[in-house]
């Protein structure tokens, strides 16, 4: 199978899954306990914090270790937000944000607090004037995706953390789409907290890491916790971190030179859509993009009947975020960019990774051709 779906999860790595089992052998034990097998590992645990810390651009002191991106943000934005409510009740996001975190702010909503969702652009971006009238005295915190894994487009964290910053108001950001595939500097950009996740490195599902200032005042949300400073219950899994921490240095290494090779591979199949004899629309930022995904929607057919084709064919690609598989509602975000219903439901998404090769591109291709010949000689049927 052609597998063109890396932006749901990525396959694991040869040398993540080596570091997995030789830490699952010579470093089982718990990092909690006081015995010399807890002590190698509780080393080991600290060792990796450090190093991810490195790659982010934080201090060590604020980096926890989850079990992924979801429940990342879910306890970055319970646990700052239950320290801060004494400010106010207003907080604003975007209508292009993780399900995860989308979900818990309407959750907020029926519990007394008031949320401002930012329009987007043409290309998924949110304007900068939009944030700064959203601010409010009782603002207490924006959460901002930093890339959108849908259709690929970045924010401008920077620009944003700073007027966040000058407003005091807390700032967290979803970067489980781009850490090591775009630069991230979370305390150049002014970030008071931040979401990874290792299954979009080649590593580990179950693994990922939040950030939280540590200059910045958060409340545990269960009594008595002791694991990861009092953040969140539960042994902690030092063979997935481990593995989460090489496939994310290996990343980030590469970064420069697998951003070029997928950018190149991106456009040589837009350019290859555009001579379709049916309409070909390309979703997202024109240059600010991750180049690992790539929105599309086709004219006239529907993004589930075209990814169903192509999984008969032997090609994995989506109709969006996979959290969100099943869903038979319009996309929310083609809806955020102006799209009607019909337009939202052709949206499909093709995203790339290190095994993708120009014959997979030139392959995917002629299916869908086939695909889209096959409709319309059936009449649209």
């Amino acid at each position: 199978m052609i597998y063109l779906d890396y932006a749901a999860t990525t396959p694991m790595s040869e040398e993540s899954l080596a570091i997995f089992n030789q830490v699952s052998k010579s470093f089982f034990g718990n990092p909690s306990s006081l015995h010399d097998s807890g002590e190698r590992a509780s080393q080991l645990l600290e060792t990796c914090r450090e190093e991810l810390a490195g790659l982010l651009g934080c201090l060590s002191k604020g980096l926890f270790f989850t079990s992924g991106g979801s429940e990342s943000n879910i306890l970055a934005l319970t646990s700052l937000i239950d320290a801060h409510k004494v400010k106010g009740n207003h907080l604003i996001t975007t209508l292009s944000e993780h399900s995860s975190i989308y979900n818990f702010f309407t959750h907020l909503e029926n519990g007394g607090f008031e949320v401002t969702y930012l329009p987007l652009d043409q290309h998924g971006q949110i304007r900068l004037e939009d944030l700064r009238k959203a601010i409010r005295e009782t603002t207490i915190l924006a959460s901002i995706q930093h890339g959108n894994g849908e259709i690929g487009t970045i924010q401008p964290i920077e620009s944003i953390g700073n007027l966040l910053h000058q407003h005091q108001i807390l700032f967290h950001c979803d970067a489980v789409q781009t850490f090591g595939k775009v630069p991230i500097n979370v305390t150049a950009s002014k970030i008071d907290s931040l979401s990874v996740s290792s299954h979009k490195l080649y590593g580990p599902k179950g693994v990922g890491a939040v950030y939280i200032n540590p200059a910045v005042k958060w409340n545990p949300q269960l009594p008595n916790t002791t694991h990861e400073s009092g953040l969140r219950p539960g042994t902690i899994n030092v063979p997935g971190i481990a593995s989460f921490v090489t496939s994310a240095k290996t990343a980030c290494d590469d970064r420069i030179v697998e951003y070029t090779r997928l950018i190149e591979i991106r456009e040589a199949l837009i350019e290859k859509l555009r001579k379709f004899p049916i309409n070909v629309h390309v979703e997202g930022h024109p240059s600010e993009l991750l180049p690992g995904i790539l929105g599309l929607r086709i004219e006239g057919i529907e993004g589930q009947y075209i990814m169903l084709e192509c999984n008969r064919y032997g090609i994995a690609i989506s109709t969006g975020s996979a959290c969100q598989a099943g869903n038979q509602k319009p996309s929310r975000l083609m809806k955020a960019l102006g799209r009607s219903d019909t337009e939202a439901k052709q949206f499909i998404r093709l995203s790339f990774g290190k095994h993708t090769t120009e014959q997979d591109i030139e392959t995917t291709v002629d299916v869908l051709k086939k695909i889209t010949e096959k409709f319309h000689l059936k009449g649209g049927t």
